[in-house]
C-alpha cells in the first residue's frame, strides 16, 4: 500500500481524485455560521430542489454518506425479504458491496443474469423471473441496472425502454446504480431525465463522490410512493447526517453551476484520449467498448507487474491479464502521456 501523502495521480478509480473546486467552495459556504440539523436546513432544501430542476420532474431525494449505503437503502425499500432483485452478474451489488443489499433488505436474494458488455438484456431478465414462479422461490421484484456498467458500456435508450417493457410485464420495478450516471448523461448528450424516469426507472442512486465531492449520494425516487418512511430507514442505518449541510452543499455545487456535467465530460474526454494512445501499442488489447470514462485491457501479467513496480495503481478486473484504468474529473492529458509512455516502454521490454 502506498502511504505517501502526495501520491501522484493515479488511473485505479475516480475515487482517488481529490474534491472539485466547485464542491469545495459550496462546502465553505455552507461553513458560515449555524444551521439547523439532519437535514432541516437551507442547503439541504436547496440541493433537492436543484435535482427536481434538474430531472424536470418532482421526486423525492434523500442524501446518504455512500454508494452502498445508496443502492442498499434504494433496494431494500423496494423489496421485502421474501423477495428478489435480478442484476447482471458482475453488477456492482453482486460483487463488490459485502452483501450490504442482501442485509439492509433482510435477505432478499441477487438473481444474476448473463449480458455481453456488462448489459442486462430483456430475454435474460425474462428467463430469470419464468425460471420459478413457486413458492419456495424468492419472487423477482426489481431489476437493478448499472449506469455507465461496470465494464463501462452504456444502456441506450432504446435498451432501456425495452427493459422497462420486460419489467411491466412481470410488475417490475427499475433501481438504476448510478455511481458513473453523470458520466453516462455526458457520453450520450441526452437529458438526466431521458436517461431515467423517462424511461420508467423508478429510483436512481446518483453519485457524488465520483463526481468531484468528498463524500455524499443521492437517492432519487421519481415514483414518490416507494420513498414512503425511506428517511426512517436512512437514520435506522446510520445514514441521516447530523451536519447534512455539509452532503448537500457541494451538491449544490455541483447541479448550479453545472460542474457535475462539465466534470463527467472531461473524464470522458480523458478516457477516449488514453484509449486512442493505447490503440497505437501493438500487443494492446482493448476488452470492452470504451464508451464512458474507463478503459479496459488486455496486458501480459509481466507488463502489469512492471508497470506497478513504476508505482503505477490501476485494478485487475478480469483474470489476470485484464486491467482497468479509470479517468476522473483531475485526469490530465500529461499524466495520460506518462503512463502510456511507461507501458510502451514496458511492453517494448517484456
Amino acid at each position: 500500500m502506498n502511504l505517501t501523502p502526495d501520491l501522484p495521480e493515479q488511473f485505479a478509480s475516480d475515487n482517488y481524485s481529490g474534491i472539485c473546486p466547485e464542491a469545495l467552495d459550496y462546502m465553505l459556504k455552507a461553513n458560515y455560521g449555524s444551521a439547523p440539523a439532519y437535514g432541516d436546513d437551507y442547503w439541504t432544501q436547496r440541493a433537492a430542489d436543484q435535482f427536481r430542476e434538474l430531472f424536470q420532474t418532482d421526486c423525492e431525494v434523500f442524501f446518504v454518506f455512500n454508494g452502498t449505503a445508496a443502492n442498499s437503502l434504494a433496494l431494500a425499500a423496494l423489496c421485502q425479504s421474501y423477495h428478489s432483485v435480478v442484476c447482471h452478474e458482475t453488477a456492482h451489488i453482486e460483487t463488490d458491496e459485502c452483501g450490504a443489499p442482501e442485509f439492509a433488505s433482510n435477505g432478499s436474494k441477487l438473481l444474476l443474469g448473463k449480458g455481453e458488455n456488462g448489459k442486462l438484456t430483456p430475454a435474460a431478465i425474462e428467463t430469470i423471473v419464468q425460471k420459478r414462479t413457486d413458492i419456495h422461490y424468492p419472487k423477482p421484484k426489481v431489476i437493478s441496472l448499472t449506469q455507465a456498467t461496470e465494464l463501462g458500456t452504456l444502456y441506450t435508450i432504446d435498451e432501456l425502454l425495452a427493459i422497462r417493457a420486460i419489467a411491466d410485464r412481470y410488475q417490475l420495478r427499475i433501481h438504476m446504480d448510478g455511481a458513473r450516471f453523470a458520466n453516462a448523461v455526458a457520453a450520450m448528450n441526452v437529458t438526466p431525465a431521458e436517461l431515467t424516469w423517462k424511461c420508467g426507472v423508478d429510483v436512481l442512486c446518483f453519485c457524488g463522490t465520483k463526481n468531484g465531492m468528498a463524500v455524499g449520494e443521492a437517492i432519487i425516487f421519481f415514483d414518490k410512493a416507494l420513498a414512503e418512511d425511506f428517511a426512517y430507514r436512512c437514520k435506522q442505518a446510520g445514514q441521516l447526517a447530523s451536519k447534512m449541510r455539509f452532503i448537500s452543499a457541494p451538491w449544490v455545487g455541483l447541479l448550479e453551476t453545472g460542474a457535475w456535467l462539465h466534470n463527467a465530460d472531461h473524464a470522458n474526454q480523458c478516457a477516449a484520449y488514453l484509449e486512442q494512445k493505447l490503440l497505437q501499442i501493438p500487443g494492446v488489447q482493448i476488452l470492452f467498448p470504451r464508451e464512458a470514462n474507463a478503459v479496459f485491457v488486455k496486458l501480459p501479467e509481466a507488463v502489469i507487474a512492471a508497470l506497478r513496480a513504476k508505482n503505477w495503481l490501476f485494478y485487475n478486473f478480469i483474470g489476470n491479464e485484464g486491467v482497468r484504468f479509470m479517468c476522473s474529473w483531475a485526469t490530465t492529458p500529461a499524466r495520460i502521456d506518462e503512463l502510456v509512455q511507461d507501458l510502451e516502454q514496458t511492453m517494448c521490454n517484456s
